[in-house]
């Protein structure tokens, strides 16, 4: 019933640019906050960013801060994330997560995953 399906993917230069899309199947899209995280080979899955419904309240890994931006566009049932000046420590698999209830940076808060997409950055 629940799917998450991202896009945009894909490989860039260090210092350059790509949009995330994570489009949303759900029951209804009100009262989910949506979030992504990533995870490189031999790393954890880390969190990178989160919205809330309503998109009034937004958080970021200090890693990312400045650099990428989360939005969403419930009219589409949409979420994006922008990403800007990237770097290859920003080489992952990066994840569409969604919960009912407030944003969290806890993996393990998100019941609902999308099935991921590869951001390759080369120096």
């Amino acid at each position: 019933q629940v799917q998450l399906v991202e896009s945009g993917g894909g490989s860039v230069q260090a210092g350059g640019s790509l949009r995330l899309s994570c489009a949303a199947s759900l029951r209804t899209f009100s009262n989910w906050s949506m979030a992504w995280f990533r995870q490189a080979p031999g790393k954890e899955r880390e969190f990178v960013a989160a919205i809330s419904w309503t998109g009034r309240m937004t958080d970021y890994s200090d890693s990312v801060k400045g650099r990428f931006t989360i939005a969403r566009d419930n009219a589409k049932n949409t979420v994006y994330l922008q990403m800007n000046s990237l770097k290859p420590e920003d080489t992952a698999v990066y994840y569409c997560a969604a919960r009912r209830g407030t944003i969290t940076t806890i993996s393990s808060d998100y019941g609902y995953w999308g099935q991921g997409t590869q951001v390759t950055v080369s120096a």
